[in-house]
Parts: structure tokens; sequence; C-alpha cells
């Protein structure tokens, strides 16, 4: 027969176990208990007797019932959790809450009687560096001047320009590109020599002849292979290198982003220009037509840039800006070598533009002899 006093000690212990055990079940369902430890409780040996219970001692109760300490990290987190939630500068960890002053700070200018730093904004810095904004006081003209330009772009000169691409064979487009270009030396020869550069004058005119005599009419391109670089220069940047600087922007029907200084530089370049030496109308038009397909084949890379732009018409206008600034700046500078700008910034093919060749002879104006 069992002792009493056993049975007095059993009944609250296993209660307790059992209000444990319901209270761990109804928080979390899918919560696995921790393993048995095998020193801390055997199985029962028979089915029909319970296994034995070690009644803990005093002290292992007391251990049971203590907290575990507390993680300091995470209480300094939740404090700061806090501390910005309710606006406080100086949290536990001691840094600041969205760019406000540590209390370090703030003593130090107290203590000196200056005014607390601002890291956002530092007078002695210099300001910053703002973009230079395209000239355009027509604008609301240019972009239906554009919008009428961007619809006979897709109408006409791309459906054209991909037919073309498509029939052609490369080696005879690049041919086609080669011969355009060699036309346009002799204006870019006397333009360097108008802004005051002899040698890329030199440089023009030589490449016009070699071209034109070795290359087959320019068909072929011998001077690149013979170093000569290729410069293009039109009376538009050389009345920008005499000082007219900054002149609005304008959009030309059909010749698309100019300025009004380079508006009267195609006017000055016309009566150079070889293609207009041509006196039979239909050999003129013809090359002209295929100038300008020749053109829009060269500006397919740009089209996926200017299908994403937000507003086409602003991307465009302020790179061609840019770009002109550029190679008017770059001649101004010239005998400064280290400011001397890319090759690549004075060439067409960057950013090719309706050149002068295909201005219409207006009926009634003498060619130019």
């Amino acid at each position: 027969m069992s002792n009493p006093v056993s049975i007095r000690l059993l009944v609250p212990l296993l209660a307790a176990a059992a209000l444990a055990g319901c209270a761990g079940t109804g928080a979390t369902h899918d919560r696995v208990p921790p393993p048995i430890a095998a020193d801390t409780a055997e199985p029962a040996t028979d089915a029909g007797a319970p296994a034995p219970l070690d009644v803990p001692s005093a002290a292992a109760a007391d251990a049971a019932d203590t907290a575990a300490p507390p993680d300091t990290g995470a209480v300094i987190e939740a404090f700061d959790d806090a501390a910005r939630v309710a606006g406080d500068a100086t949290p536990a960890d001691g840094t600041p809450v969205d760019g406000a002053p540590t209390q370090a700070e703030l003593d130090y200018a107290a203590l000196y009687g200056t005014d607390i730093y601002d890291p956002v904004y530092d007078p002695t810095l210099p300001e910053a560096a703002q973009m230079p904004r395209s000239y355009d006081p027509w604008e609301p003209l240019n972009r239906r001047v554009f919008a009428f330009n961007s619809a006979v772009d897709r109408a006409i000169a791309t459906p054209l320009a991909r037919a073309y691409v498509k029939v052609v064979p490369r080696p005879v487009r690049l041919g086609v590109t080669n011969f355009f270009s060699n036309l346009g030396q002799p204006v870019s020869a006397v333009n360097a020599l108008l802004q005051g550069r002899p040698k890329a004058a030199g440089q023009s005119l030589g490449r016009f002849v070699v071209n034109s005599t070795l290359g087959i009419g320019g068909i072929f391109d011998p001077a690149s292979d013979a170093n000569i670089p290729h410069r293009d220069a039109d009376f538009g940047q050389t009345l920008g290198v005499w000082g007219w600087r900054n002149s609005r922007y304008v959009e030309l029907p059909l010749f698309g982003p100019r300025t009004l200084r380079d508006g009267f530089g195609l006017v000055g370049d016309a009566p150079l220009s070889p293609m207009r030496q041509i006196g039979d109308d239909e050999w003129r038009y013809g090359l002209q037509g295929l100038q300008l397909v020749d053109l829009r084949t060269r500006l397919f890379a740009l089209d996926s840039m200017r299908e994403g732009a937000t507003d086409e018409y602003a991307l465009i206008r302020d790179a061609w800006m840019q770009r002109r600034a550029y190679q008017i700046e770059s001649v101004r500078r010239q005998h400064d070598e280290e400011n001397d700008l890319p090759d690549y910034l004075f060439e067409d093919d960057a950013m090719p533009t309706v050149p002068v060749d295909v201005m219409p002879v207006i009926p009634g104006v003498p060619t130019p002899p």
C-alpha cells in the first residue's frame, strides 16, 4: 500500500504537468515537444504500471521558475524602434534618427555656442552642379513641327529604310554611306579653315582627294586605312566659334533638330555642296533621296532609345544641343590639349543630322558656278 504522504505529493505534480501540457497545445498546435532526456525519465517497463516520477528538488524547481536572462541586443533594438516611432533623437545605441543630431553633437553645440552640424547641407561645400538647360523659347511651335517630322518618318522614311536594308546587301550600303560622307569633306575643309584649323582643313581635303581617286569616287575608304582622321565641320559651327555661342533651338521641317544659328549655317554651306553642282535634276533628286534613305538606316540604332523615352522631343533636343555645344567649345579650346574632346564627338555618325546636300535648289535662283 502506498504511503499517504507520497500520494499527496504526487497529485499536485500530476495536475501541474497536465495544465502545462494543455497550455502548450492550446498556444501552438504545430509545435513539436522537445525530446525527453535519457537521464530524466525512463519509459514504463510494465504496461499496467505507470513510470516512476522523480520529484525535483527545491533548487531545481527554483531554477526552472527563474526566467532566462534577457537578450541585450534585442532589448536595444526594440527600444530603438520605439524611439523612432516616438520621434526620440537619442536612441539607446546612440545613432541619430533620420539625420537628427546625436546627444554628443547637441552637447558640443551648447558648449561652444555653434550651430548644430548638418551633414546634408554644409555651407562650406560648393554648390551642386547644375545641368545646362536647352534654350528653347519656341518649344510649343517646335513640338508641332516635331510631331509633323515624326509622322513623315513613320509613314515614309522608316518603311523605305527598312525595305532598303532588306533588299540591298550590307557591302553595297557601306559603299553608299562612304560615297555621301566623302561628298561632305569639301564643306568640312572650308569651314575648318574658317575656324582657324588649317591642320583639320588639310585632313578633310586629303580624305576627299584620296577617297575620290583611290576609293573610286568615295565608294571605298582608303583614307581611313592611311590614318587620315574624319572630321565634320559646317558653317553653323563656324558661327559658334566666331562668337554666336548661345542660340535658340529650332525644329526645322524635314531637317529636324537645329538652332537658329545652324539654320543660317545651312544657307552658308549650300553653295559649297558638291551635290548642288549637278545640273541634271533627275540625277540630283535621285541622289538626294538615296542619301536620305541611307541617313535613316544609320538612325536605327537610336530608335529603341527613342521609343523608351518619356519625352522623345526633350530627349532628342537635349542630346543634340549638348553634342553641338561640345563640338563648338572644343574648337574654341583647341590649343589646350588636356581639354580636347574625343574624336567621335566631331563625327556625325553618333547622331547624324540631315545634311545640307539634300536642300533643294530653289527655282529661279542660279546655282553657283
